[in-house]
């Protein structure tokens, strides 16, 4: 599996990944703490805010997928310059977890840890064990592109909160992800179609694609959880932050909002009016995205990893993509909310033997000229801000840029997808009720109203809040 494979699923079905304890790391670590090995470090200073020594070797582990780690190696050449004495062991592997455990449990870990991919470490679980380093000092240092400016003021929104667990910030993510609906700007300008900003008009839209004999949508029918992003926009969209957060902290009712209804009939209406392309339900990802590609329908719902899962299978002059879900009426959030977030993370185990050689790379890597190779390099949009200002870039990558832009701190993402992976997993059931006609929204409603209800009294599952 890939990583964009995985990011695809996980930025979904994240929870089942990322919240639940994997048993071997939680029986078998130890507490952590800095303590843990002789720490090298050095003299303090303004261009050597965390203090490391000139000579202290510098172990960076990396997940090598589909990003590759290029990007790495030329920020360790930066670092070599800046700590000419230092030796860096720079290793690309594929199964972060199994390959690291060991060495956690061991009380040797490395001093930089990229943790994504299939089979990646429990964060939580290393994070309750005192495993990780808590980043907030690497987020009030001065950025490596300006010292007037604190690294944590040159990212993207959402990125700080996405690395939160239990209130320590352990967790840095390097890549941004948002969410949409992608169409080909070719066939939209070549029949006049405006993107429309109103469910409504969405409608109308679909009405006139219907007409020239393509499907005005389809979707990744075996996976609804596409279906339930669109769905949870519009709902977020109508009722504001406040119910994203009673949503995410389990609050009594936070379901039955007006808006959330509203927005499961929004959905709804697709099928009801003819507009999702015909046995859309029985398709994979890929197999709707290449029906998409060739032509058969006009929208389809995804992240922004599409291109690159599409670019064996992509028509020439194709350009996708990515428009912002439409708003239903009176929306509390600007038109161009969208649903984004930080992944691709990036770990400080506090056990290392180079603590500060490892918060001193990350300043490093999340400069804006690393974020830059980054993104030419692999297509993704990177976490800080302005990363891909002068690049040339793929319509879709400007597209999504563009966006994430416009949203500013208007931004989505709900919490309760990381935290409790039943709640997502009944979501995204009742969504695939939903979307074929099998229930009705308000039955969608009920059905995940009582699933988060079941949630919020099982004693067994840790509860998180969202503040």
């Amino acid at each position: 599996m890939s990583s964009t494979e995985f990011s695809r699923r996980t930025m979904f079905r994240a929870a089942a990944v990322l919240s639940l304890s994997t048993p071997a790391l939680a029986a078998c670590v130890t507490a952590g703490g800095s303590g843990g090995q002789t720490q090298s470090t050095g003299d303090k200073s303004a261009t050597n805010p965390f203090g490391v020594k000139a000579d202290a070797p510098l172990e960076v582990v990396v997940f090598k997928g589909a990003y590759g780690d290029d990007y790495v190696l030329a920020a360790e050449g930066v670092y070599k310059k800046q700590f000419g004495a230092a030796v860096i062991d720079h290793k690309g592997i594929q199964k972060v977890g199994d390959t690291l455990r060991p060495r956690f449990v061991a009380g040797s870990p490395p001093d930089v840890v990229n943790n994504t991919g299939a089979g990646r470490l429990d964060i939580a679980a290393l994070n309750q064990s005192g495993q990780l380093e808590n980043l907030d000092k690497l987020l009030d240092a001065p950025s490596w592109d300006d010292p007037n400016v604190k690294l944590r003021d040159t990212l993207l929104p959402g990125v700080v909160e996405d690395g939160v667990y239990d209130g320590a910030f352990v967790r840095f993510n390097y890549a941004y992800t948002a969410w949409g609906l992608w169409y080909s700007k070719p066939l939209f300008e070549k029949n006049g179609w405006m993107w429309p900003q109103t469910w409504q008009e969405m409608l109308d839209l679909c009405e006139d694609i219907k007409k020239t004999g393509v499907a005005p949508w389809t979707y990744q029918g075996k996976f609804p959880e596409y279906m339930t992003d669109p769905l949870l926009v519009m709902a977020v969209r109508g009722g504001g932050m406040d119910l994203l957060k009673s949503i995410d902290n389990l609050q009594p009712n936070a379901w039955r909002h007006e808006s959330v209804k509203a927005a499961a009939e929004a959905i709804a209406e697709l099928s009801g009016k003819g507009y999702l392309m015909q046995g859309s339900e029985a398709l994979s990802h890929t197999e709707a995205q290449a029906a998409w590609c060739q032509g058969k329908a006009a929208i389809i719902p995804s992240g922004s990893w599409l291109e690159a899962e599409q670019k064996s299978v992509t028509p020439a002059g194709f350009d996708m993509v990515m428009g912002a879900v439409p708003s239903l009426a009176n929306s509390k959030l600007k038109t161009n909310a969208i649903h984004a977030a930080s992944s691709e993370a990036y770990l400080v185990p506090s056990q290392g033997k180079n603590v500060a050689g490892g918060l001193e790379f990350l300043r490093m890597l999340f400069s804006r000229n690393a974020m830059k190779d980054f993104a030419k390099s692999v297509g993704t949009l990177p976490a800080v801000k302005g990363a891909t200002d002068g690049l040339t870039m793929s319509p879709a990558l400007s597209s999504v840029a563009e966006a994430v832009k416009k949203a500013g701190d208007d931004t989505i993402n709900y919490r309760h997808r990381i935290w409790y992976p039943t709640l997502t997993k009944a979501v995204d059931d009742a969504v695939a009720e939903l979307v074929t006609r099998r229930i009705t929204p308000a039955e969608w409603v009920d059905r995940v109203q009582k699933a988060a209800d079941d949630l919020a009294k099982d004693t067994s599952i840790k509860k998180y809040e969202r503040k």
